[in-house]
């Protein structure tokens, strides 16, 4: 016998006429057995039902569990110790790129063996960076953490793999630190040359401004400043090298350029604001010089009036020295105006090395003529003097012989013979000077000189003493 479905209640309606309580509630109908059955099995179901249907209704559709589980624990460490790897590998790669920007500088500026060791030994630990970095990326690459069906066990060997990596890491990283704490020395040469390249480049524009504005000083002056001008062009390529900048040229290179460059254009600035004072010292000594030629032309022509007296009253061994002294002094003074007059020309010319060149020889020539201009003058007078009472150089002489010996016997009861030798050949010597004035016609310049000699010998042996004395001997 088939079992009448249920008549299905009609949907609810504003529009449908309420049906009327009865006082007492219809007893309810009676079920049949295939009825029954079916309402047990739906009964038994719902339970079953529930316990699928909730866990889906809090996942929005998906299969991940929410409240525990293994499997989620060991994500969670699993996640952590990938958050701290990464974290490793943030502070060791900003590490060496900060390591790498010394390095840099060092290798700048320092080409010595410990350099050349450092950067060896930042190589090898570069090596080790990219191995350790090389397992960490295939530690992060090696498991989804995210993927829904993530097993427990695989989010273990995910942890393990993730700490490993982050301590391997933080080791690499320390051998970093020790590495970067002793390149401090070296560091810090090198930042103290780097800190030197930029003061030095400006002192060596502003030198060259200053050379040029100097020059262009001088110039306005009326002075010519040739070679000046072209010392200060060939400075030209260095200033370009300067403005390329240490990068390309090497920092002890640039710093060596820069003083080279601001050395010399601090002299041409010098050499520019001393033209015009230059000029006109060499103004001054052309003048001065050629009233002293005149000077000792006028001077020469009185030497043959001297030479004339010395050979009346002396013997010929008293001025024979002295003949060529008149013709030399005239063509000493022909030589030096005729240098004057180049050296006029090279002023003209504002040839300013040849002038000075020039001026020194005619400044040597006139002193040469100076001298034996006078030395005519002074011989006449002394040998007037000698003539007229030798006895004055006679005292003269034994007096510094007596001063000698006594010095020489002071604290001691006899006299070193290396002493003594000396003054005692001194003593014969005067005797033999004065003996020889006894003639009709006595060489009075043989005694002048002798008694000269004798008295050098003697300051001789004084200083002798003395210095044997102040050392203790």
């Amino acid at each position: 016998m088939a079992a009448t479905p249920a008549t299905p209640a009609p949907p609810h309606s504003p529009y449908a006429r309420p049906r009327p309580r009865s006082a007492c509630p219809a007893p309810p109908p009676a079920s049949s057995p295939v009825t029954a059955v079916r309402d047990v099995l739906v009964l038994v179901g719902l339970p079953v039902l529930a316990a699928l249907a909730l866990p889906a209704a809090f996942a929005g559709g998906g299969t991940r569990r929410w409240f525990g589980g293994r499997a989620e624990t060991q994500r969670a460490e699993a996640q952590a110790a990938k958050d701290a790897a990464a974290a490793a590998f943030y502070e060791l790669d900003t590490a060496q790129r900060d390591l790498r920007i010394s390095i840099e500088t060092i290798t700048a500026v320092d080409d010595s063996p410990a350099a050349r060791r450092a950067v060896a030994d930042f190589e090898a630990l570069g090596q080790r960076i990219d191995e350790a970095s090389r397992r960490y990326i295939e530690a992060v690459d090696a498991q989804d953490l995210d993927r829904d069906d993530l097993e427990a066990s695989v989010a273990s060997r995910a942890r393990v793999d993730l700490t490993y990596a982050k301590n391997e890491l933080y080791g690499v990283k320390r051998e970093l630190d020790r590495f970067a704490d002793g390149l401090g020395p070296l560091l810090g040469k090198a930042e103290t040359q780097l800190a030197r390249v930029a003061p030095g480049v400006e002192r060596a524009r502003q030198a060259l401004s200053a050379a040029a504005g100097a020059l262009d000083s001088a110039r306005g002056s009326g002075l010519g400043a040739d070679d000046l001008a072209a010392r200060l062009a060939a400075l030209a390529p260095e200033l370009t090298k300067l403005n390329q900048g240490a990068g390309q040229h090497g920092v002890q290179q640039t710093l060596e350029r820069a003083e080279r460059v601001a050395r010399e254009a601090e002299a041409i600035r010098a050499e520019a604001v001393r033209l015009p004072e230059r000029a006109a010292e060499i103004d001054r000594r052309l003048v001065s010089l050629r009233t002293r030629a005149q000077a000792l032309s006028t001077r020469a022509e009185q030497v043959e009036p001297v030479l004339s007296e010395l050979r009346r009253r002396f013997t010929a061994a008293c001025w024979q020295d002295l003949q060529p002294v008149p013709e030399q002094a005239a063509d000493n003074v022909r030589q030096a105006e005729l240098r004057l007059k180049d050296a006029q020309a090279a002023r003209e010319a504002q040839r300013w090395p040849d002038a000075t060149a020039l001026l020194s020889t005619v400044r040597a020539l006139l002193n040469t003529t100076d001298e034996a201009v006078s030395a005519a003058g002074d011989r006449l007078r002394r040998l007037n003097e000698v003539q007229k009472d030798p006895q004055a150089e006679i005292e003269r002489t034994r007096f510094a012989v007596r001063d000698a010996q006594r010095l020489a016997m002071a604290d001691r009861t006899t006299p070193d013979p290396r002493h003594a030798r000396p003054l005692d050949e001194s003593v014969a010597r005067l005797e033999r000077a004065v003996a020889a004035l006894e003639g009709r016609h006595p060489d009075y310049w043989h005694f002048l000189t002798e008694t000269e000699a004798i008295r050098r010998t003697v300051a001789d042996v004084v200083a002798l003493i003395r210095e044997e004395r102040g050392a203790g001997l």
